[in-house]
């Protein structure tokens, strides 16, 4: 049988996954009246994928096209996942790039693409979603065509095949179809056609002694640890013996309990897998991503897998508020450690240390998103934490400290080209590029991820929510000039209680409140955003004394304003250096690391002196 193992490639929100639904469907991989047939997003089985619209971790599936085997392998389009995306790279022959009709190719396209032609992928090029009303197929093939002569290494992987998509509706074209009909029955043949010529048949090496890279793990509840990965030669059964190796080290020899192979979205028992198959195995309790499972008689190893270095790090940790362990089922350092080293495990993009004072973690990431979704996802698993402010990795480099550069897109309407602009111009962005296109603009900056750091916020305020924000990792450069301080002061609580209208609303004529009546609140709880530079100590617990004297305007009132509580990404753009973030499964909460009014000011005291 023959094998084709491909990878789906895109910037976020392209329509990656929504292919894949179609592919999975039209191959007749489930039954006609399974549930799966009606759902959409089948792909993305996790909550906060679904939730986000967005694929955060790898997962491969498979189908059967006219007697061959397509292993299908959904990849993250976010820079921020590249560990996921270096990893599963490893695992496929081809790649299918999709880009979107309208906005074109972004950075994540980018870095994706890179991935892909450093591994020397055969490319099939989709252009998908033609039946926009802002479509531009023909301009938007122009600019790929020039981005692959910007990153391709090779002549060859200029040739590529062009098709023409909706991915919504199941249907390709080898040509741009000129009256495209949405009410015609969906046939993406054309799609699965092309990956049969295009992409080379990895079945080829059974005969070879066996050699298979380790690029995922799993966990099963009654066989334990499974590693997932690409048969690269030879021929894996069951109740065989293997070795595990690690840059020429013999770990040890094991032997094959359980082994799997994907059909459709479920695992399937089998007793062989040949060479270019996608395999998991159980019966090695000890290995981690990127060692080489090979035959006992013919010890070998295949190169690691390369992943970029973490640009971002936070100070992860016990949570010590007066609330702690109120609100959360896992809450000590230990059991935090272990979750984190767990992480790491799969999560290759991920650098965990120990922090100073023994209690604390330093967690390196590939930016804030990425670090957000670990803390998110730890928090719905029952985890109290107290996270720092992100901050930048710097390194030396011929003996210049140097920082990490990013390349931002930004895509707005025109009337906001103001905005925009000043707020760039604060961070001491330099501008790279500027295309009008339809209404919008897309401006390209050049901006150190010290400066980057909050932006998102700040942009979507300014400009009602509208504004796109992409970006994509240039590099180390030297060391530039740090922006001065965007945000105002904290309102910060001075009593412990219950937050309560009468303190509120005069707490509110100082700045705006991130608390509703009826909040559990602490002293040194951040409570709002001050009007000013300097924090500002308020009580909102205070109620209104009751008197039995009638006084002057009793029976008005100032009206409430509405509170606007902060979500996680806002939290991490909005702490401060002297604050920390509480993270509970039921709250998120600012706080100054000093709680009391006295060691606060003490510590502001020293601080001046020195």
């Amino acid at each position: 049988m023959e094998i084709r193992n491909v990878a789906i490639i895109a910037h976020v929100d392209h329509g990656k996954t929504t292919l894949v639904d179609a592919m999975l469907k039209q191959t007749h991989t489930f039954r006609e009246n399974q549930k799966e047939m009606s759902e959409t997003l089948i792909m993305d089985s996790n909550a906060l994928e679904r939730e986000r619209g967005i694929t955060i971790l790898a997962k491969n599936t498979s189908v059967f096209y006219k007697d061959t085997k397509i292993n299908i392998i959904d990849t993250p389009g976010h820079a921020d996942f590249g560990g996921e995306v270096e990893r599963t790279i490893n695992m496929a022959s081809g790649a299918i790039l999709l880009v979107d009709a309208a906005e074109g190719p972004l950075p994540q396209t980018k870095f994706v693409l890179k991935k892909a032609l450093e591994a020397k992928l055969k490319i099939i090029l989709i252009i998908n979603k033609i039946d926009k009303k802002d479509a531009r197929p023909v301009e938007v093939l122009r600019e790929i065509e020039n981005l692959f002569l910007d990153l391709a290494h090779h002549e060859s992987a200029l040739h590529f095949t062009t098709l023409y998509a909706v991915g919504k509706d199941g249907k390709a074209f080898k040509t741009l179809p000129t009256d495209y009909r949405s009410d015609t029955a969906g046939d993406l043949s054309p799609l699965f056609e092309t990956i049969l010529s295009d992409i080379p048949n990895v079945s080829v090496s059974e005969n070879k002694p066996l050699q298979m890279l380790v690029s995922t793990l799993d966990y099963d509840n009654y066989v334990g640890k499974l590693c997932i990965g690409k048969i690269t030669q030879g021929t894996l059964r069951k109740n065989q013996s293997v070795a595990l190796v690690d840059e020429g080290k013999v770990l040890g020899i094991y032997k094959v309990q359980k082994l799997y192979t994907t059909v459709g979205l479920n695992r399937q028992e089998a007793e062989t897998v040949f060479a270019g198959d996608i395999a998991t195995l159980a019966g090695i309790p000890d290995l981690t991503i990127g060692q080489t499972v090979c035959d006992p008689q013919y010890i070998s190893f295949l190169p690691k897998i390369k992943i970029e270095e973490p640009t971002i790090k936070i100070t992860i940790g016990p949570n010590t508020s007066p609330f702690a362990g109120k609100e959360g089922k896992y809450c000590t350092s230990r059991q935090i450690k272990e979750r984190l080293l767990k992480e790491k495990e799969t999560n290759l993009g991920l650098k965990i240390q120990e922090g100073s004072a023994g209690a604390n973690f330093i967690v390196h990431g590939r930016g804030e998103l990425h670090l957000s979704i670990l803390i998110e996802t730890m928090r719905r698993e029952g985890y109290e934490l107290e996270v720092s402010k992100p901050e930048v990795i710097y390194k030396e480099i011929d003996g210049k400290l140097c920082e990490p550069f990013e390349e931002v897109n930004v895509d707005v309407d025109k009337k906001y080209l103001g905005e925009i602009s000043e707020e760039f111009g604060k961070r001491k962005a330099e501008m790279l590029n500027m295309v009008t296109y339809n209404n919008a603009t897309r401006l390209i900056y050049k901006i150190s991820d010290q400066n980057l750091l909050g932006i998102r916020n700040s942009l979507l305020t300014k400009t009602r929510g509208t504004a796109i924000l992409n970006t994509y990792f240039l590099g180390y450069f030297p060391k530039g000039q740090k922006m001065e301080s965007q945000r105002n002061g904290a309102l910060v609580a001075v009593k412990p209680g219950t937050a309560v209208t009468y303190g509120l609303v005069n707490a509110q004529e100082r700045g705006t409140l991130y608390v509703a009546p009826g909040t559990a609140i602490y002293e040194g709880m951040v409570v709002g955003l001050a009007s000013r530079p300097l924090d500002i100590e308020v009580n909102v617990c205070k109620e209104k004394k009751l008197t039995n004297n009638r006084s002057v305007g009793e029976g008005t009132s100032v009206p409430l304003t509405p509170a606007s509580p902060l979500n996680l990404e806002q939290a991490l753009d909005f702490i401060e250096e002297d604050e920390l973030l509480e993270v509970t499964p039921k709250n998120i909460r600012v706080r100054k690391r000093y709680l009391s009014t006295v060691e606060r000011r003490v510590k502001s005291r020293k601080e001046r002196t020195n």
